[in-house]
């Protein structure tokens, strides 16, 4: 990331403001600062206004802040973050917009406290997050990098499957191959999920040890320059039986059919619909327990998400999840997912891992 790009991305805040009538925006989630101004620290709030940005932290993070925003007025805190970035409002005396979803109760207590009636609240929710879902061809590249190396980990995870193996020790050489790599981490804790328990759809690693004849569920991500990948593939150790292969087939199917619906234009429900009529026709559709997938970007959760009742239609540039899984209580379940961009005629994934069934 660079000024020019940052410059940018500020200058469109300050049009969705001009467009709601807002004087200014004050920025307190961190993903959101990160890609307004560039600033990586754990703490700290952002001020846009129509003539400068304003970056408040404190003094463990003063040259960090010199370094990565250069652009920004830095002011340093005195006391909590809150009472600091209030009291500053109270005399610049601005009507602020600001995201209540993102704010505590106690800091928005705090904001309100030092900022006294000086201050005009407006909540201003996703003028942020509407910039991130669409990616640039810059991100997208790095995506595609991310995507590339979580491929390359899962593949060589595989083939330490078998039985004997412990979820966590399978969990233990994903974040270790991860970082060998050249990532800055996992994008999420990595599930490995055997058995019984591979029908978790958020499944924990456990001591549990991988037996014969079952299900084995991975989902990993890895973080590289700042951006996420997610990826999921599912094994059978030793023969998958007839019932386990039809399982199977209905999610690869279900997958390409989500995939095949997704484009600009269509709205997200439609592609969580494509997959879920694709496991009703297979009369799986009761064990499909989550939305078809979500966007991904500095956040291994972002907008928008593939579910029921998400009316947005989808732009060209957004990154999203494709995800279909079943999942019967007792025996196992099956999830197949992968990093999906919206192009501007239609989709590209940029996880290329094979998604057919492998029997170990």
């Amino acid at each position: 990331m660079n000024a020019s790009l940052h410059a940018k991305r500020i200058e469109l805040v300050r049009a969705a403001l001009r467009a709601k009538r807002l004087e200014a925006l004050l920025v307190t989630h961190l993903p959101n600062v990160l890609y307004l101004s560039g600033f990586s620290g754990d703490s700290g709030y952002l001020l846009v206004e129509q003539e400068r940005t304003t970056l408040f932290t404190d003094g463990r993070f003063t040259v960090q802040a010199h370094e990565e925003s250069p652009q920004a007025k830095l002011v340093l805190q005195r006391g909590s973050l809150a009472a600091t970035v209030g009291a500053y409002l109270a005399r610049v005396k601005p009507v602020i917009g600001y995201s209540p979803a993102q704010l505590t109760l106690s800091t928005w207590q705090g904001l309100r406290k030092a900022g006294g009636t000086k201050v005009r609240w407006r909540p201003a929710e996703g003028i942020v997050e509407a910039l991130r879902a669409i990616k640039s061809r810059s991100e997208i590249e790095t995506m595609r990098a991310a995507g590339k190396l979580a491929c390359q980990v899962m593949s060589e995870v595989i083939a330490l499957v078998r039985p004997g193996v412990r979820e966590l020790d399978l969990a233990a050489e994903i974040g270790y191959r991860i970082r060998r790599k050249g990532a800055t981490g996992e994008s999420f804790d990595a599930i490995v999920a055997a058995g019984p328990r591979s029908a978790l759809p958020h499944a924990r690693p456990t001591d549990r040890r991988i037996g014969k004849n079952e299900l084995v569920v991975l989902d990993l991500g890895a973080i590289l320059r700042r951006y996420c990948s997610d990826l999921t593939r599912t094994v059978f150790v030793g023969r998958a039986p007839a019932r386990v292969k039809r399982w199977y087939r209905a999610v690869q199917d279900a997958h390409a059919a989500a995939c095949d619906a997704l484009r600009p234009g269509v709205r997200a429900e439609d592609v969580d619909r494509a997959a879920r009529r694709v496991l009703e026709r297979y009369k799986l559709g009761r064990y499909f327990v989550h939305s078809t997938g979500h966007g991904l970007g500095l956040e291994i959760h972002e907008a928008p998400r593939l579910g029921r009742g998400q009316g947005a239609r989808l732009e060209a540039g957004t990154v999203v999840t494709i995800e279909p899984g079943v999942y019967i209580e007792g025996v196992g379940g099956i999830r197949i997912e992968d990093d999906a961009w919206v192009t501007p005629s239609g989709s590209e994934l940029l996880t290329t891992l094979s998604r057919d069934l492998l029997e170990l």
